[in-house]
């Protein structure tokens, strides 16, 4: 990754569409303070908002989108859909309540997923399905999945009239780096997001990421965030801090070495909280 990045800096969705490099988690944010941490971040220059159905904050969301005084076109959102409903249509219905509830009625997302593989078969072929005739009416500007196995990505192409999906949201970091899967689809067009960058602050004392932090002056949260754009990665990092908000983004007027990166690579894997693994598919 080029060190010219900035947080303006884009990714290419196979839909053309681009991806900022850098998003604003807002998973456990509680409703009170999604508004104005959302409007901490868009006044901080982030510009993509990644919520989901899950969360119960699409609403709030969408009105740190109403109240930022930005242009719609200049703020890209996510969300996520759980659960499908018990045919297409229904599901199709859920799908519609999350523009309403983040833009309204004549409004459209960004980018919506399918929010964990492990629901089945059958429901993530519902989603699918119902995320497409959204996407082909230009709701959904673009569509993906998330926790997504290889198994999973691969069962899709028996119905899927979009494929590959835009993207794979998947937790990520150095301690969890889920390297075939990624690999898998960088090679498919599937640009690769990754949640949970900061490990939920479980490897702050770690002494390899701290010599790392101390070597650039950079807090290990921030290293963090860079070793995922350095990957190649959208990271999505959360707070409802404003001063960490500030710090999470301040990540581009610095660059992980070759050295650097070996050493965060060398990380012992940890199984994933979420398993994109169910019975029909392994992933």
């Amino acid at each position: 990754m080029s060190s010219s990045l900035t947080i303006e800096s884009t990714l290419k969705l196979n839909t053309g569409a681009k991806l900022p490099i850098l998003g604003f988690g807002v998973w456990a944010s509680p409703q009170n303070l999604t508004v104005k941490s959302c409007l901490e971040a868009l006044k901080l220059g982030y510009q993509h908002i990644d919520t989901a159905q899950g969360y119960d904050n699409e609403a709030e969301v969408g009105e740190a989108v109403k109240q930022s005084g930005k242009a719609r076109k200049d703020i890209y959102v996510t969300s996520k859909i759980w659960e499908a409903g018990a045919d297409v249509e229904s599901t199709y219905e859920r799908c519609s309540g999350s523009v309403k509830k983040v833009v309204g009625d004549g409004g459209y997302l960004d980018l919506m997923l399918i929010h964990n593989a492990a629901v089945g078969a059958e429901p993530r072929k519902r989603m699918w399905l119902a995320m497409e005739k959204l996407h082909e009416e230009g709701k959904f500007k673009s569509i993906g999945v998330s926790n997504y196995g290889i198994g999973h990505i691969e069962d899709m192409k028996s119905y899927a009239k979009v494929w590959p999906p835009a993207v794979n949201q998947l937790e990520l970091h150095p301690w969890l780096q889920q390297r075939e899967v990624v690999e898998y689809c960088h090679k498919n067009g599937i640009v690769v997001e990754a949640y949970c960058p900061l490990v939920r602050n479980q490897k702050a004392d770690d002494p390899t990421l701290n010599d790392i932090a101390k070597k650039h002056g950079k807090t290990t949260a921030q290293v963090l965030v860079r070793y995922c754009v350095d990957k190649g990665w959208s990271p999505l990092p959360k707070s409802d801090n404003p001063g960490r908000i500030a710090q999470n983004a301040d990540v581009f007027d610095f660059q992980l070495g070759k050295e650097d990166m070996e050493k965060l690579d060398a990380m012992p894997q940890e199984t994933p909280l979420v398993l994109a693994v169910d019975n029909e598919s392994t992933a």
